[in-house]
């Protein structure tokens, strides 16, 4: 395989998880939501509405490059990595790593999100999400698509160009 450390991006409700969950287990590699390697504290800040600054982020994006690189054999990672300096940051941690970017209408997106139930992210951080999105640069590893398609085609989709 021609790129097993894979990070599935996006905004908030984009559908990093369950692209990532369906293409990890398509491609027989393991999986982790960035969620889960985000600190107690960071997820408190955004549960109360307050968006994550840079300071908050640079120890998750480290945790996120490391989970990748301890990964030898493959993985994939779902996780915001809404710019290009914390996407250099997991570069830095797995040079490998190469990044799927789900991008779309925020309406549909907005939608999305505020059907989740249960998730400490609020529907009022999407905007800042937006603000702060960097769409991949052409010289960085990746693939951008839409999030409009059904899910079972962005995966089909990501794995032939992972292949």
């Amino acid at each position: 395989m021609q790129h097993p450390h894979i990070a599935v991006t996006g905004v908030s409700g984009s559908g990093k998880t369950v692209v990532g969950e369906r293409l990890a287990e398509l491609l027989e590699l393991p999986f982790v939501d960035g969620d889960d390697l985000h600190s107690e504290e960071a997820k408190a800040k955004m549960a109360g509405g307050t968006p994550l600054d840079d300071e908050d982020r640079w120890p998750w994006l480290e945790r996120t490059g490391a989970w990748l690189h301890d990964h030898a054999d493959g993985g994939v990672v779902a996780c915001s990595a809404l710019k290009r300096s914390y996407r250099d940051l997991i570069r830095s941690r797995c040079a490998g790593a190469w990044f799927v970017q789900l991008t779309g209408d925020r309406e549909l997106i907005a939608s999305r999100q505020s059907g989740r139930r249960g998730h400490f992210m609020p529907s009022t951080l999407l905007e800042s999400q937006f603000a702060t999105f960097e769409r991949l640069h052409p010289d960085e590893p990746g693939l951008v698509l839409d999030v409009a398609p059904p899910i079972e085609v962005i995966v089909d989709q990501i794995a032939a160009a992972a292949r």
